[in-house]
């Protein structure tokens, strides 16, 4: 079931960027890491000189360091030294002018996110430092719409806004006309990479996000390992691959406010017109602990997702709702395939371990069929969860190819339930429920 050979592929070809042994410290550059100072001219400074020497390291020593976006460029790494911590601005105007970004999958030129990169090769954010979004319920998560988060009636949130920027994507207006920045409620990322070849996201710890923590968008060689991301805010997702090809995630630790990863490839029109797939992902070694999907494929994911495998990761906690979560419908459409899981250990699941619902959200309203099949699942041991599997496709457009093997459930809530599904497979599949 699955040929894991294709994942041991993808992890020797994605290699790690190297740099040249060359260091540019941002304290060289003006930069004051006393937590009040702006530092964000010299950060700007630093990188730009290291680009022009051919590249190497901009390093940040121990200290706080107050700054507002950091654009890298290629052949520069970003290294935060043990101690180190860049604490974000909270001022939105300090995020302008506009930069090509996603929202929701949708393309536009909005708010910078803290840590970007667009059109670059080899570049990277290293070393054991911390990365502060400096959200909270009174800037940045507001905007959610979420009274958990903040919000209050007459707040300005990103749904007022939201249904312009989808008008724009379903007519096709260019990109570079769909500007949604100043005064716009469209909360920014906080790493994004756009186009690039040869990323690295090493050792650091990602905290209090204003939304997505890393979220690489058409990149190639994408390398994230042995980081930490503990940011519960409003959709809060940890990593976020969108039409990526070529991507390992290891030994990262992922608490966050909505999914710990999500593979994304656009959404409705926009995806449909960018047409790039998420593919070649492997993701190892990963404790995943809250709070939506461990694992998830969508719901942006028009454009298609393929060959993605994950093994021997821990899973689970009292706030985490599923372990494999596959969002679509056929107003979203795009495929799945090639999904392979093994040697999973699973504690705690709020909901189900593998949920796939074709008539979750807009139902089956739209006129783009989504393709699901092909899921692998062996090895994986579950303590407790509500179900095993939820797998509901619709009659016209079945999930196609779902097999289970060697698999233990040990305590579940309820049976499973399964409508238009071809190819169910079950070996050596154990559990008990209370239904």
């Amino acid at each position: 079931m699955g040929d894991w050979s294709r994942a041991d592929a993808i992890v020797a070809r994605v290699a790690r960027p190297r740099f040249p042994d060359r260091e540019f410290p941002v304290t060289a550059f003006g930069a004051r890491g006393d937590g009040r100072t702006d530092c964000t001219a010299a950060l700007r400074l630093a990188v730009a000189a290291c680009a022009a020497a051919g590249g190497g390291h901009v390093t940040v020593p121990s200290g706080t360091y107050a700054t507002g976006p950091v654009h890298l460029l290629s052949h520069v790494d970003l290294h935060l030294e043990e101690g180190a911590r860049l604490l974000f601005d909270r001022d939105p105007a300090a995020y302008l002018p506009p930069v090509l970004t996603r929202f929701q999958g949708v393309e536009m030129y909005g708010y910078s996110p803290f840590v970007y990169a667009r059109g670059q090769r080899n570049i990277a954010v290293t070393g054991r430092g911390m990365l502060d979004g400096h959200a909270d319920d009174e800037h940045w998560w507001p905007w959610s719409g979420q009274a958990e988060f903040g919000w209050r009636p007459g707040i300005r949130q990103q749904e007022d806004d939201w249904p312009a920027l989808w008008r724009q994507a379903e007519a096709g207006v260019p990109v570079e006309r769909r500007i949604h920045a100043d005064g716009c409620r469209f909360r920014p990322n906080f790493l994004e990479f756009q186009g690039c070849h040869g990323v690295l996201v090493e050792g650091v710890t990602i905290v209090r996000s204003p939304m997505w923590e890393i979220h690489p968008a058409l990149c190639t060689g994408v390398l994230i390992q042995d980081v930490t991301i503990d940011s519960p805010g409003p959709n809060n997702d940890g990593i976020d691959p969108e039409s990526c090809r070529d991507v390992v995630i290891r030994r990262c630790d992922i608490a966050a406010g909505d999914d710990c990863i999500a593979i994304k490839s656009g959404r409705e029109a926009d995806g449909r017109r960018v047409n790039v797939p998420s593919e070649n992902i492997v993701i190892e070694d990963c404790v995943l602990r809250h709070r939506y999907g461990a694992i998830t494929l969508g719901s942006d994911m028009t454009g298609g997702i393929r060959d993605v495998y994950v093994r021997r990761c821990r899973i689970g906690g009292p706030g985490l709702y599923f372990g494999l979560y596959i969002k679509t419908n056929s107003v979203r459409g795009g495929y799945a395939e090639n999904i392979q899981l093994a040697d999973l250990t699973v504690t705690h699941l709020r909901k189900e371990f593998l949920s796939c619902d074709f008539h979750r959200g807009e139902g089956d309203t739209g006129s783009y069929p989504p393709r699901v099949r092909d899921i692998g699942i062996r090895d994986v041991t579950v303590d407790h969860a509500r179900r095993a599997v939820l797998a509901r496709g619709y009659a016209h457009a079945p999930i196609d190819g779902l097999h289970l093997s060697d698999c233990h459930f040990g305590s579940l809530e309820e049976s499973d339930r399964i409508e238009h599904v071809d190819g169910l497979v079950q070996e050596r599949v154990t559990g008990t429920h209370g239904g």
